[in-house]
């Protein structure tokens, strides 16, 4: 059975009023009420919907803007929390199921996952990262503003850019002109991204306009309940 479509009038005055009840929030720390209407909106923005929020009046798209940054700060702070928590468990890696959208970050991954097998990317060795206790001698984790990364970003195979990794589209754009100039040739770039409702969530990469100078390999939305586009790009080999 078909899901029903919600009217495109109806989802933007649910939306802005729960973006209402959001901005009157004293802390977007965990929390039942921050949890119950964030909730409210991931639901409300996956239900099935014909609207193309680029389109929306110069006022909303503001709004929209505010929402997006609102999501991102409750995301970090909800991230922030569970990690702390869970660095405490004796075995974290057998508790991650703990964290309430496991399951949506799983799928997504497994979703990235075949898209980057399917385009010709080499496959990690899984018995590896199953054998190993200690994961993070094999991780380097830095932090650090992606536009002050140069040569650097040449050693990689594969890039993931997050969906929040450059809120406005100005951002979003300069970050991929720089990211293009310094990946190394043939090197992939997979870009999270948004569609339809899901962009009152998430920033939306416009593959025909943001995406020039990258060979584009795969788009793919979600119909389920995980949010984020993915886009799949190559840096083109130079003529000889």
């Amino acid at each position: 059975m078909e899901s029903q479509m919600i009217p495109v009038d109806l989802l933007i005055s649910y939306v802005f009023q729960i973006h209402t009840n959001i901005s009157k929030l004293e802390s977007l720390r965990p929390s039942k009420q921050v949890n119950a209407l964030f909730t409210q909106l991931v639901n409300l923005c996956t239900i099935p919907s014909t609207i193309d929020v680029r389109v929306l009046p110069q006022d909303l798209q503001l709004k929209r803007e505010s929402l997006i940054n609102l999501c991102g700060q409750a995301e970090g702070l909800m991230e922030l929390e569970f990690s702390t928590f869970i660095t405490k468990t004796p075995k974290p890696l057998n508790n991650l199921n703990l964290f309430p959208y496991y399951g949506n970050y799983l799928k997504l991954a497994k979703m990235e996952y075949n898209i980057l097998a399917e385009n010709g990317s080499m496959s990690p060795k899984k018995d590896i990262v199953a054998s190993d206790e200690e994961l993070e001698k094999r991780m380097k984790f830095v932090t650090k503003d992606v536009m002050e990364l140069k040569e650097c970003l040449g050693e990689y195979d594969c890039i993931f850019l997050a969906a929040l990794v450059g809120l406005s589209r100005d951002e979003k754009v300069k970050i991929l002109g720089h990211l293009r100039k310094y990946m190394k040739e043939g090197g992939l770039l997979l870009v999270r991204s948004a569609n339809g409702a899901r962009a009152f969530l998430y920033p939306i990469v416009e593959v025909e306009h943001d995406l020039v100078g990258f060979e584009v390999l795969c788009v793919f939305h979600p119909n389920d309940e995980v949010i984020n586009s993915v886009v799949l790009v190559r840096k083109p080999f130079t003529s000889s």
